[in-house]
């Protein structure tokens, strides 16, 4: 979040406050196994720490600076911080496994979608919570993305919008997928959302919410 300190409860109160359609939130298993939010494999960018978070223990973790006094949350206390719909992308199949062992003792099908860069993550999800909404996240990728997404049982493409052509889209389409671009922090990019019709935008800024309505 362009905002706040990234992925820390301070960021998906106020994500809330300005009455976004949903937030999207970056998973990692510590070295103990704890499920905790951040977009990086390590601390070294976004607290005062440094090293792989799958080094250190969730204790360990706890006693960094993630900005402003923030700490790296755990996702449980995303889910208890705010009501909104979750987008939770995870790195692995075991971020997966974990997930997965909290959306059935909380029952969250219908409020966290998972989404994911790794095909296998996606279908691991899929095969461990039976009626879970997926998103296949891709960077670098070509008009086969449509077909990977379907491979997994993806319903939703989130795709780097500088690199989105229209002949993806419609093969998107094709294959009765929605489409999300991201990151969409720019009027222009906007415009682009806009013009191709897609089902929405992931932001860093809520602000962008008055021209659309989108996820942050």
């Amino acid at each position: 979040m362009g905002v706040e300190p990234e992925n820390t409860l301070r960021s998906f109160v106020a994500a809330q406050q300005a009455g976004l359609d949903a937030i999207e939130l970056d998973l990692h298993l510590s070295k103990d196994g704890a499920l905790v939010v951040m977009h990086d494999a390590e601390v070294d960018r976004t607290t005062d720490g440094s090293g792989p978070i799958a080094d250190k223990t969730l204790a360990e973790l706890r006693t960094l600076d993630a900005g402003q006094g923030e700490r790296i949350p755990v996702f449980e206390e995303v889910l208890d911080a705010v009501r909104a719909p979750l987008q939770a992308e995870i790195k692995d199949v075991a971020a997966a496994q974990a997930l997965a062992e909290v959306m059935h003792r909380r029952d969250l099908v219908s409020r966290v979608e998972v989404l994911s860069f790794h095909d296998a993550a996606i279908a691991e999800i899929a095969r461990l919570v039976p009626g879970v909404r997926t998103a296949l996240v891709a960077d670098h990728y070509g008009t086969e993305v449509a077909e990977r997404a379907t491979a997994v049982g993806a319903g939703t493409l989130v795709l780097n919008i500088r690199r989105l052509t229209l002949e993806t889209v419609e093969h998107a389409r094709a294959a009765d997928l929605r489409i999300i671009g991201w990151v969409v922090n720019t009027l222009d990019h906007l415009r682009l959302v806009r013009a191709l019709e897609l089902d929405g935008a992931t932001t860093d800024y809520p602000e962008i919410k008055r021209t659309g309505r989108f996820t942050a």
